[in-house]
């Protein structure tokens, strides 16, 4: 389904699209006032575009913004707004919204504060693309994340879904990737990618192995997914022999072991 936009009507949907991201901002900023030690709306483009895209569903529904003409008749002739996340230039992490053959940013001051909050321009020329690696994954958020990467010793029979261990210069750490893009990168490869990747990681530094073996110990979680001790790399053989990358059941089951996990060791 093909979206034909002029000039004119992409500026006046910037203008409208602004409005209501001004509209999300009085919602989120009490929420979200820092991140990373940076403040709203730094590193909020999840939240931000997540929160623009709900109001303008419901702002579709009525035929008072003139602006968002072009796109009822988009979505009235079969067309959809879908959420991507992705590389932006491979500088860094970006969420946005695609309708057709357009890139639409509601969240585009969320890296460097001064630039408009709403970009639009056609997806061939905005440098957005998927994450097709975990490699790629990893040299983005070196750079972006300013942090250290080790391989996931330790949930080795979680690596197969979150092979990388984050470590920032605070000493934070996290699982990654913890989205459905790369949850769906790691199963739709039959765990592949996330064996290579495990193989050319480093392992996870003593000190941070007894830190998250603390933090795991002061869960009490009954998983499979805590229980057993190994190989990382091993446990993406046994997966992928099995043919647990084509289990949605098991997915869900590695989606709700990493749950206590999320706010890292």
């Amino acid at each position: 389904m093909t979206l034909l936009l002029t000039d004119e009507q992409c500026r006046a949907l910037e203008k409208a699209l602004a409005y209501q991201r001004l509209q999300a901002d009085l919602n989120l900023a009490p929420d979200f006032p820092h991140f990373a030690g940076k403040t709203y709306p730094l590193g909020r483009c999840k939240e931000i575009r997540d929160k623009v895209f709900d109001l303008w569903c419901e702002a579709l529904k009525t035929p008072y913004e003139p602006a968002f003409q072009p796109i009822r008749g988009y979505l009235q002739q079969g067309g959809a707004l879908t959420k991507v996340w992705g590389s932006l230039r491979d500088d860094y992490f970006q969420n946005a919204i695609v309708a057709g053959d357009w890139y639409i940013d509601v969240a585009n001051d969320t890296v460097n504060p001064n630039k408009p909050r709403v970009e639009i321009c056609p997806l061939a020329t905005s440098g957005f693309r998927p994450i097709t690696s975990f490699e790629q994954f990893i040299a983005i958020a070196r750079t972006y994340w300013e942090v250290e990467i080790y391989r996931n010793d330790v949930l080795p029979a979680l690596a197969p879904f979150l092979p990388l261990l984050c470590v920032n210069a605070q000493g934070a750490s996290w699982l990654a990737a913890a989205n459905d893009d790369m949850f769906a990168l790691a199963t739709q490869s039959g765990f592949e990618l996330s064996e290579r990747v495990l193989r050319e990681l480093p392992p996870v530094p003593e000190h941070l192995m007894r830190r998250w073996h603390q933090k795991l110990a002061g869960l009490g979680v009954d998983s499979p997914f805590y229980a057993y001790p190994g190989d990382p790399v091993t446990y993406c053989q046994q997966y992928r022999e099995s043919g647990k990358h084509h289990s949605v059941v098991f997915r869900d089951q590695a989606v709700r072991a990493f749950m206590p996990l999320a706010n890292g060791g």
